[in-house]
């Protein structure tokens, strides 16, 4: 009965830091996308997405609510033509799920520009797993000015 039940803990230990250690590759994925930002890394931040990847922006106006779609190179461009530390979205880690090459991940963030507070908002994200590298396939995010998590 003993054998029986250390198998059974390490079963469930190794079981737990299979699925930590996947969580750390798919948060590390989604901060490479930040240092590059902050680090107004152009090609950082390309290296960050699939190719085809969708980078799209939820906007709220005069009671409408549209989405915008933006191409992740010319977000590179913008990014890239920023100085080193100007865009700084400092995000918290909510949920992070894994399914075999599929991951999702969901972040509260503050964006800060230039060292002053911008806006707020959370990021959606889809990531895929292909030749074990982990990179954002589908990003979306709501932006507001006040009413931060």
């Amino acid at each position: 009965m003993q054998k029986i039940f250390i198998f059974t803990v390490v079963i469930l230990a190794a079981a737990s830091l299979k699925a930590q250690t996947g969580q750390d590759s798919v948060k590390a994925a989604v901060n490479k996308l930040f240092t590059a930002m902050k680090t107004a890394d152009s090609a950082g931040i390309v290296g960050a997405f699939t190719e085809g990847a969708i980078l799209q922006s939820i906007n709220e106006k005069d009671g409408k609510t549209t989405v915008s779609d933006e191409k992740v190179l010319d977000f590179a461009h913008v990014i890239g033509g920023m100085k080193k530390n100007d865009g700084d979205e400092r995000i918290t880690f909510s949920v992070v799920q894994i399914d075999g090459p599929l991951a999702i991940v969901w972040t509260p963030y503050q964006f800060y520009y230039k060292g002053v507070f911008s806006h707020c908002g959370v990021d959606s994200y889809q990531l895929l797993r292909q030749n074990g590298v982990w990179r954002i396939q589908y990003l979306i995010d709501t932006r507001r000015k006040g009413g931060c998590l």
